[in-house]
């Protein structure tokens, strides 16, 4: 069976046919003498097409409509070579890279904006990310709500300021940071690496608060945790005394929490639990008079859940295409079709009003209602919450809480008993309780920084690129206060990427709701925050479902892309 197809030849028996050519072009002698007139066999057609030799290579597989190899001195071969005298056409690193051309059409029609020249990575082993907004230079960027997992700031200039800071460096980092104390710098400094103050101020801006505090686990991110959690020590879980001791703790520091955010004491706080992440925001952020709570991502069960307890709440996106609908609506229809579309919506309505019982009763004038299993209740309502439903777990999920709402938002979690996981590597866990400020119950942590030196060749020599890693949960004001320091240190050039926690990439979305930034600024000034940081703060966001994901500035002036 396989002597019948020419060119084939299983991997496990012979040598593919490529090598055997490559051994008859040694043997010249032979490939002088005139082959031996044969009579090709012709090439019929294998019994089961469907199956192959799972042994053989694609090399020498017999593929459908192809003919099999020539030998070198074969007329195709030479028409296929150049002219002695021209120049063969020059290929591209990625056709050598990419021997099967096949689906190379198809590839330039699904992705235009790359087959058209787009810039490549030097890694080829990355992905292309094409960031979807690049903003204008400009002296400040906008606030991101979102927590960054890590940072990585670039520059030609050295960050060994940064390294091995000294005891009392340290200690007067941490002092400062409790008495809130705020230090400003020149434009430029000439030796970082000798000024005290700076390596002072950058071990402030690394300091944050978190409850509950357990070293041997990691407690952000708490979404997708499982894998690193496992295995680890949780003798809580199967200890009910326990976990209600953990648990009565932790309602303890959460109110805590709310309590200072409400005097404006707290600019705002993160609730992290293993389905979804709570952002609480004072009164005077975000350009909202209100305190504020985003809750992403959220589900239909939550969402009923909270309407049950009387929580008020909207989501943005949803209103957003909404609005946006309705005005297309008006602009494009006259008011002959609007009437008559409100009329077939009112008797759509009334069909819609008319009762399961009822819509079901010709199955009882025909005598078939019991043998024919009605939907029950459950489905019909899943049924008819369907866009409700298709939206659970994704951006468009994302609910806005305002004003009082925010204080039965804050009782709905500490008696909601789906807040913690009754199984699974975090079971009986307590969410983590993220801060900028201290509270009750609350442990002292830092991030972790370290500075790489790499060079990179560049016209037949390296230079030295210096790099700053920030890991740990970055958060708005940390990540505003780090650019400041940079700022004066890096001499207004430097580059950022930022890693994002893609749950909180949507707290980014506008409240709707404006008030003059003065008044707003008076009444946060003892939240412990730098004025530029809460003036930064206080702005409406802008970023609407995207954060920054590149910062870079360059002459003192920065651009960003998302």
């Amino acid at each position: 069976m396989c002597a019948a197809v020419p060119g084939y030849s299983p991997g496990f028996k012979r040598p593919p046919e490529t090598l055997r050519l490559k051994r008859k072009r040694a043997r010249r002698s032979e490939a002088a003498s005139p082959p031996c007139p044969r009579a090709a066999p012709a090439p019929a057609p294998r019994p089961f097409p469907g199956r192959r030799n799972p042994f053989s290579s694609l090399d020498n597989a017999p593929r459908p409509g192809t003919a099999p190899p020539r030998p070198p001195g074969s007329s195709e071969l030479q028409e296929q070579r150049p002219p002695p005298g021209s120049q063969a056409p020059r290929r591209s690193l990625w056709q050598f890279l990419d021997p099967l051309q096949e689906n190379k059409s198809t590839w330039k029609e699904e992705c235009p904006e790359i087959a058209d020249g787009t810039p490549l990575t030097n890694d080829l082993h990355l992905p292309v990310s094409i960031p979807d907004v690049t903003s204008s230079p400009s002296t400040e960027f906008p606030a991101d709500w979102s927590i960054k997992t890590r940072l990585l700031f670039t520059s030609s200039q050295s960050f060994t300021w940064a390294e091995h800071l000294k005891a009392q460096e340290e200690a007067q980092g941490f002092s400062q940071h409790c008495r809130a104390t705020s230090i400003n710098f020149p434009q430029s400094i000439q030796d970082p690496k000798l000024s005290t103050e700076l390596r002072c101020a950058f071990q402030q801006s690394l300091i944050y608060w978190l409850h509950p505090s357990l070293p041997w686990l990691q407690l952000f991110p708490r979404i997708g945790a499982d894998r690193k959690i496992a295995g680890k020590t949780s003798f809580w879980s199967h200890d009910e005394a326990l976990q209600q001791v953990l648990m009565s703790e932790w309602s303890v520091s959460f109110t805590s929490l709310y309590n200072l955010l409400k005097a404006r004491l707290c600019p705002y706080f993160y609730v992290c639990t293993y389905q979804f992440t709570v952002l609480f925001r004072a009164a005077g952020l975000a350009g909202s008079d209100v305190i504020t709570a985003v809750i992403s991502p959220t589900t239909r069960g939550l969402r009923e859940a909270m309407r049950n307890e009387g929580i008020e709440f909207y989501l943005p996106f949803v209103e957003e295409t909404r609005s946006k609908k309705q005005k297309n609506c008006k602009t494009n229809v006259d008011t002959e079709d609007n009437s008559s579309e409100t009329s077939k919506n009112s008797e759509d309505g009334e069909e819609q009003g008319v009762s399961d019982d009822e819509s079901f009763s010709w199955l009882e004038e025909m005598g078939v209602q019991d043998k024919i299993k009605k939907p029950d209740a459950i489905s019909i309502k899943l049924r008819k919450e369907k866009n409700e439903v298709q939206m659970d777990h994704k951006p468009e999920s994302v609910a806005l809480v305002k004003g009082t709402n925010t204080f039965m938002l804050l009782n709905f979690l500490i008696n909601c008993k789906s807040l913690v996981a009754a199984a699974g590597p975090q079971a009986g866990l307590p969410p983590t309780l993220l801060s900028p400020v201290a509270f009750r119950g609350a442990t002292m942590q830092t991030l972790k920084a370290r500075s790489i030196n790499v060079k990179t060749p560049v016209h037949l020599r390296c230079n030295d690129i210096f790099s700053l890693e920030i890991t740990g949960p970055v958060m708005p004001h940390c990540l505003h206060t780090l650019t400041m320091l940079l700022k004066s240190a890096q001499r207004g050039a430097f580059s950022a990427v930022l890693y994002t926690h893609e749950p909180t990439a949507v707290f980014n979305t506008t409240t709707e709701r404006t008030l003059n930034k003065e008044t707003m600024c008076k009444d946060l000034t003892k939240c412990g925050l730098h004025l530029k940081t809460l003036d930064q703060l206080t702005q409406l966001p802008t970023l609407g479902k995207s954060s920054i994901r590149l910062l870079e500035m360059r002459d003192y002036a920065y651009s960003w892309k998302s």
